[in-house]
């Protein structure tokens, strides 16, 4: 689950995260208002949505003066905001974040992520903040700097500090910026988060270490320890099919293609969009029923992937294990008889009760289109798509 700035902040000055003061905004009026509460300075309108890059794409204007904040939020609150990470059709602003401008004399890059390899929270900094960490990455590798953190020791001051030094933290401030990344670490682990960034961090002129930004991603299997994060989703900002996908505790990720994919199991699916791609075809969506499918689950499946419009056909790949394939088979009867399934539609099936299932099937009296193996299974559907 991701969330805004705004709220990333107010969780970060809870762990002791240094931010600028800021107050976040839904109207114009409000903006302009938060401006005045701010000291009537200069202020930096941002946009909120879930995506990086609100810079680049005109979501973070600086205003110098109440007449100039409101002319900003007009302009930035409503837009569709086009991002690199929003994809071409943008995300509309609905909220703001109102901020107080700092004088920045350098910015710099701090993320953590849990690395698998060790078992560990890894904390990457850089020097070069305020650009995308990948391209940072890419070229320039050796600016990229790195400390894993024991879970029984947590960050230590003698990590943090050596870090800071790495890039470019001068003494005087030092110990703020140590203070800061042990925050953050604090907040990655109390708040059970899968990403914790802030780029830029800035050293301001006057020396003091904060967070210009912040980036927070939680780990959904944890939210129900955490309902006062959970309770921070922004519904607006996620894909509606995956949003009711949620809903009926079905796995469902909007893709670009035309052949929505039924499957159970992460890794079956993976496979079966690899595969789809091999034989000329492109996968709609990546859809997980899991291991404890029902009738109204595969229902809801099919419904989701119907809306979307561009879906041409529908492969159901399903190995019973755990999951029988005659229960699968009952919900695929069933879902394309609600429905009224007008594409195209394959189904493989492997496993625990394959035969019963493959019978109700065929029994079923629908147009359903029957394959041995993957390989088959793809090239039937992507066969299907191209002879609509």
């Amino acid at each position: 689950m991701k969330i805004h700035e705004y709220q990333g902040k107010e969780l970060f000055r809870k762990f002791g995260v240094a931010t600028p003061r800021g107050i976040a905004c839904f109207s114009v009026e409000e903006a302009v208002d938060a401006a005045q509460k701010l000291g009537g300075g200069v202020c930096v309108v941002k946009a909120q949505i879930h995506a990086g890059g609100r810079g680049k794409g005109g979501g973070v204007k600086v205003a110098r003066s109440a007449a100039e904040v409101r002319e900003k939020a007009s302009q930035i609150l409503g837009m569709q905001l086009v991002t690199h990470q929003t994809g071409p059709g943008g995300q509309k602003v609905r909220r703001l974040l109102v901020e107080e401008g700092a004088d920045i004399a350098k910015e710099l890059y701090v993320g953590m992520v849990v690395d698998r390899g060790t078992q560990q929270v890894c904390l990457m900094a850089s020097s070069e903040g305020g650009m995308d960490i990948e391209e940072v990455a890419a070229k320039t590798p050796e600016k990229i700097h790195k400390a894993f953190v024991d879970p029984a020791n947590g960050l230590t001051a003698e990590q943090a500090a050596a870090v800071s030094r790495k890039i470019g933290i001068p003494e005087a401030a030092l110990k703020d910026c140590t203070a800061l990344l042990q925050g953050l670490y604090r907040c990655f682990d109390q708040t059970d988060a899968s990403l914790a960034e802030i780029n830029p961090l800035i050293l301001t002129k006057q020396g003091r270490v904060l967070a210009l930004d912040a980036k927070l991603n939680f780990d959904d299997n944890a939210l129900y320890r955490h309902p006062e994060i959970a309770a921070l989703r922004d519904l607006d900002e996620e894909d509606p099919l995956e949003v009711e996908a949620s809903k009926h505790d079905l796995s469902y990720i909007s893709l670009d293609g035309n052949i929505g994919c039924m499957v159970n199991g992460a890794g079956l699916a993976m496979a079966t969009m690899d595969t789809i791609k091999l034989f000329g075809g492109t996968p709609a969506n990546f859809l997980d029923v899991g291991g404890g499918a029902t009738a109204e689950k595969v229902t809801a499946a099919f419904k989701i992937m119907l809306s979307n419009d561009k879906v041409k056909a529908i492969l159901v790949n399903i190995f019973g294990g755990i999951m029988k394939c005659d229960t699968i088979a009952t919900g695929v009867v069933a879902a394309a008889k609600e429905v009224r399934l007008s594409v195209p539609l394959v189904v493989r099936m492997k496993g625990t009760n394959e035969d019963i299932g493959k019978k109700i099937l065929v029994d079923s009296g629908l147009p359903i289109i029957s394959a041995d193996n993957m390989a088959q299974a793809a090239q039937k559907i992507v066969a299907a798509v191209k002879g609509r």
